[in-house]
């Protein structure tokens, strides 16, 4: 259990890094027909050379995977890599409880073919067991219809209620992830004009760092897997920051309430389901990869992130590990936090 001393250090982080206003993006494209499966788009600020493309950046939030924890609370990290001459992808993918229980994800309302441009989450709270504070509030809503790029909608969303407590859905945040990563090349050539796809770099925080992860390595995936890749996604490499990237370790030090075994079932579908959804099974992948982690954060604690590092480096695969001092689990995506430039240096050293 952390101290005193720690648990208020990462409230302190936590309030810090939910305190920034939501960014909106410039676009909104749907990659299917739930209101879940969307992706904001954040062209890059400042002056580009005319014809000269830019880095895309594939963002992944966290949350546990829980339902109140929306893209939301990292869209002012979104606002910061673009500030910093990127393009940004911020993928939603469905969560927590079914739509319409307690603790359902914000969801919205939209003409068919459209998607929203605006809306205003809130940072405050966070679900019991998860550990983590996101946009439980109000939320950027989404129509229907794949492809879409613009469009207004607004919607709502509840982080409060006995469904917030359940940790994402099987196999659906699996098939949306894959769904989206399909998708992407497609959306961001009408979307992102100025992004360049082949320069892409995929990171995630926390329960998105392990989506990130997972993403990267489809084309290991057991034969049988629906997600599975025939080759590589054409990544510059992943950038995960304090991820769930070792389920076994987690679930022994009972990440975020026992997130991962919520994720994939108890009992015999825990074990069965592994393979399929745990980084450090799907390993190597040859596919350059740096964790960012807090040595002080208590949330997702360093050990699970070593232990992945460990397990790559008995693959034959050397994976980079950014351990940074008196840093908790929040600072990685707060923009007015040193360790975010970190985080956006690392991102730049495979991008550019």
């Amino acid at each position: 259990m952390p101290d005193d001393a720690a648990a208020a250090r990462d409230a302190a982080e936590e309030q810090s890094a939910f305190s920034h206003p939501p960014v909106d993006p410039d676009a909104i494209a749907s990659y299917g027909d739930h209101p879940d499966q969307v992706i904001d788009f954040y062209a890059p600020r400042g002056e580009t050379a005319p014809g000269i493309l830019v880095p895309l950046v594939v963002l992944l939030h966290g949350g546990a995977w829980r339902a109140p924890y929306d893209r939301r609370h990292v869209t002012p990290l979104a606002g910061f890599l673009a500030r910093r001459g990127f393009a940004v992808a911020n993928v939603e993918y469905r969560r927590g409880a079914e739509e319409g229980s307690a603790g359902a994800s914000a969801s919205g309302s939209g003409g068919a073919g459209s998607g929203s441009g605006s809306g205003s989450g809130s940072a405050a709270g966070s679900a019991a067991g998860a550990g983590a504070g996101a946009g439980a509030g109000a939320g950027a809503g989404a129509g229907a219809g794949a492809g879409a790029v613009s469009g207004s909608g607004s919607g709502s969303g509840s982080g409060t209620g006995e469904g917030a407590s359940v940790a994402g859905r099987w196999p659906g945040t699996f098939d949306d992830v894959a769904a989206a990563l399909d998708a992407l090349p497609a959306l961001v050539r009408e979307a992102l004009p100025q992004a360049d796809a082949r320069r892409m770099v995929l990171t995630g925080h926390s329960a998105g760092g392990h989506l990130a992860l997972w993403a990267a390595a489809r084309h290991v995936l057991p034969a049988d897997a629906p997600w599975r890749t025939d080759r590589p996604v054409p990544l510059r490499g992943v950038v995960a920051l304090a991820p769930i990237a070792d389920f076994t370790v987690a679930d022994k030090l009972d990440v975020c309430g026992g997130a991962a075994r919520q994720l994939l079932g108890e009992g015999e579908e825990f074990a069965e389901r592994l393979p399929y959804a745990d980084p450090a099974f799907l390993l190597p992948t040859g596919i350059a990869t740096t964790i960012v982690q807090g040595r002080s954060d208590i949330v997702v604690p360093p050990a699970v992130a070593e232990s992945y590092a460990d397990a790559a480096a008995k693959a034959g695969e050397m994976v980079g590990l950014t351990l940074l001092e008196d840093v908790g689990h929040f600072p990685l995506i707060d923009p007015a936090a040193d360790a975010c430039a970190v985080v956006v240096e690392e991102i730049a050293q495979l991008a550019w």
